[in-house]
């Protein structure tokens, strides 16, 4: 599925317009892209958590030569799903909590 099948779903689920859905939806992203970057932390429960996280420097090597290169320090997005959505990939019934 790409984008533009998210915003036709979208559109269809919430009785709106596809340009109404595409502007949620590009609102949605950038937001969440916004707080990544700050450092925050978005949860969407049931479906998962974004994050920074920081990844430390370490050598590599090149494919082509072998030779050994230093790979720098830096800060990636991580994706962590949540229950629900684990439940639903599975093919399973979220746990209910107790």
């Amino acid at each position: 599925m790409n984008k533009s099948e998210l915003i036709d779903i979208a559109a269809e689920g919430a009785d709106i317009s596809k340009a109404a859905a595409g502007k949620a939806l590009d609102a949605a992203m950038g937001a969440i892209v916004k707080a990544v970057s700050k450092g925050d932390t978005v949860t969407l429960i049931g479906f998962g958590t974004f994050k920074s996280s920081k990844r430390a420097a370490r050598t590599g090597r090149n494919p082509q030569t072998g030779k050994e290169i230093k790979i720098a320090a830096t800060t990636v997005p991580r994706f962590t799903a949540g229950a629900g959505f684990k439940a639903a990939v599975a093919g399973k019934k979220a746990a209910k909590k107790k």
